[in-house]
């Protein structure tokens, strides 16, 4: 149960811009009084998420997520409540009191700090391992691959010893063995036997952002097989949601960022003087990665393998930080496998010339069309050039559009109209399939309880009840209560929400309406309508429209219920009969008189 205050809460969703967040994570574009974007949760072309500066929410009107900066940041990052609260209150330099949490809570951010405390100490035990007269082998392989004393500190590189000595030193230290199998530096056999994971093995720690020790990666002295063994997934470790060497670039110049596939290559570079380097471990980029990327750097440089296989994981990352906004180049780089090979063979110097004229998304894909085409045949010169327009025609850019299409006509001899004329052609039926999709309805984002029930105009005027108490609940809220009760509304949704903003609102409190739900499809679905403007103009006028829908409802509901009783009148008195007659004349004449809307 958490124990923070609400007004705590809510000092550091307000001291955290929701625009100033989430442009960390996406490259926001002002469009009138909101900004909009690729939404970093589904894959768009067209920016469909929108954040409102003024409303203090985002919602994406392609997949239907939304919500405010807490519960944006939660999702993103993969956090709890509690964890999201803390980056949060972090970022903007609010101190937190230490939090009441039910036991288990207690238990597993206990075990999570058992778990970080065991790596360190193991990063820093094979760190000396490496420096005694016994580590003859590692000490040969290491001056084999050039590392220096600096960089064995910089990055705490060390030395794994043989069977159980990490098993023995932990529990000579006190922690138990359920942390101690937590932390996945140590098997335990069917027979019970506890046997260290990394045995004669040269050490990489990895850290995350922050500097925290969460994983290992072990790499053999010689040719044999596995070359590396990896610490698995566990309490504190998720390969796809962490960057190798991130703490260390963040110390430099991070403006620019160079991603390579190894750890070798990162390290081998920083020694040589390339600090802004970082490594993915051992998976294809992912989306998480890439918010990572997209975070801490302005422009993301590819330097994966040359191989067929380095160019395939280059394409697909770069499909990923494309669609995040990112300023993407691809490394080029000839003479060597790899960027390790390449800067121990060449220098730093002759790299960094690689970096400065790294090339583009475009030029990178058309490059690798142009290996796969013999350009003297005449049919692979105009698969080439038809596949290279489809390329063309997906840059928004008029300006860079045009850069390319001139350095292509000039390079293979092909008219400048020819090319334009194809782009075109690609662009318009491309906007004509948008155009499309633009006037199709609009999927609703969560079921309705019989929705089949419900007429679409009802379930409209039930959100902008909600709208209106939300925006101008000063305005809107007594006048509404008691003629647009909960019972009136059609809806179990909009009928959770309208109860619940009454109660709210009769309570007296100033809460921020999201926190008043807890699940994700209310979030969602209660941030579309904020997200909506509802075309309000003069709120006076709309409120006085809905009470008369409302009013005229009502009445419209009692005429009928007097007009089937009247059609039994052979279980009616004469003077109950009468009375029927009265109250209908009364009910018609009230109709007459509400407003027509």
């Amino acid at each position: 149960m958490v124990r923070y205050s609400e007004e705590l809460i809510e000092e550091i969703r307000s001291s955290n811009d929701i625009v100033d967040v989430i442009s960390q994570y996406v490259i926001l574009k002002r469009s009138g009084r909101n900004f909009f974007g690729l939404c970093p949760f589904h894959k768009e072309k067209s920016p469909s998420f929108s954040v409102s500066p003024d409303k203090q929410i985002f919602h994406c009107f392609g997949c239907g997520v939304g919500g405010n900066v807490i519960h944006f940041v939660s999702k993103i990052e993969n956090l709890n409540f509690i964890e999201t609260l803390q980056l949060l209150a972090n970022r903007a330099n609010i101190n937190l009191p230490t939090l009441d949490t039910s036991y288990q809570d207690n238990k597993k951010a206990a075990l999570k700090a058992k778990v970080y405390e065991i790596n360190e100490i193991t990063a820093k035990f094979y760190h000396e391992n490496l420096y005694k007269p016994t580590s003859k082998e590692v000490q040969e392989y290491i001056k084999k691959r050039k590392l220096d004393n600096r960089t064995l500190k910089s990055f705490l590189i060390g030395y794994s010893g043989t069977f159980d000595e990490l098993y023995k030193l932990l529990k000579q230290k006190g922690f138990s063995e359920e942390e101690i199998l937590a932390s996945s530096l140590v098997n335990k056999t069917e027979n019970g036997v506890f046997i260290d994971r990394f045995r004669k093995r040269l050490m990489i720690p990895i850290q995350d952002a922050t500097g925290k020790f969460i994983a290992f990666g072990g790499r053999v002295l010689d040719d044999s097989k596995p070359k590396y063994i990896n610490s698995p997934e566990n309490i504190v470790y998720s390969k796809g949601r962490n960057l190798f060497g991130l703490n260390i670039a963040k110390k430099g110049d991070t403006k620019k960022i160079i991603i390579v596939e190894g750890y070798m290559d990162a390290i081998s570079l920083y020694q040589r003087g390339i600090t802004n380097v970082v490594a993915s471990l051992g998976t294809a980029l992912t989306e998480q990665q890439g918010r990572l990327l997209r975070k801490n750097s302005e422009q993301v440089i590819i330097g994966y393998d040359a191989d067929g296989a380095g160019q395939a994981a280059t394409l697909r990352g770069m499909e990923i930080l494309q669609n995040m906004g990112c300023d993407i180049r691809v490394l080029q780089i000839y003479g060597a496998k790899d960027p390790d090979e390449f800067v121990i063979k060449y220098g730093p110097e002759r790299f960094q010339k690689c970096v400065d004229s790294a090339i583009s998304l475009v030029e990178f894909k058309v490059k690798i069309l142009k290996q796969n085409l013999n350009l003297e045949n005449v049919n692979d010169k105009i698969k080439f050039l038809n596949e290279t327009a489809k390329i063309l025609a997906k840059v928004d850019n008029s300006i860079e559009q045009e850069v390319y299409i001139d350095r292509i006509s000039s390079d293979y001899g092909v008219s400048k109209e020819a090319i334009y004329g194809e782009v075109n052609k690609l662009k318009y039926a491309k906007t004509s399939e948008k155009k499309v999709l633009e006037r199709a309805p609009i999927k609703s984002f969560i079921k309705q309880e019989n929705s089949e029930k419900i007429d679409e105009s009802i379930i409209k005027r039930e959100k902008m009840v909600i709208y209106i108490l939300i925006n101008y609940p000063k305005e809107s809220f007594e006048r509404i209560k008691d003629i647009i009760t909960v019972g009136e509304i059609k809806s179990e949704i909009n009928k959770d929400i309208i109860s619940k903003i009454y109660e709210q609102y009769a309570s007296g409190k100033e809460t921020n309406i999201l926190d008043l739900f807890t699940d994700e499809e209310k979030i969602n679905y209660l941030s579309g309508i904020m997200a909506d403007d509802f075309g309000v103009t003069d709120v006076n006028k709309c409120i006085e429209d809905l009470l008369n829908i409302y009013n005229k409802e009502k009445l419209v509901n009692e005429r009928n219920e007097i007009l089937k009783k009247l059609e039994n009148t052979s279980s009616l008195t004469q003077e109950e009969s009468n009375e029927l007659v009265k109250k209908l004349n009364d009910v018609i004449l009230k109709i007459a008189k509400v407003k027509n809307i």
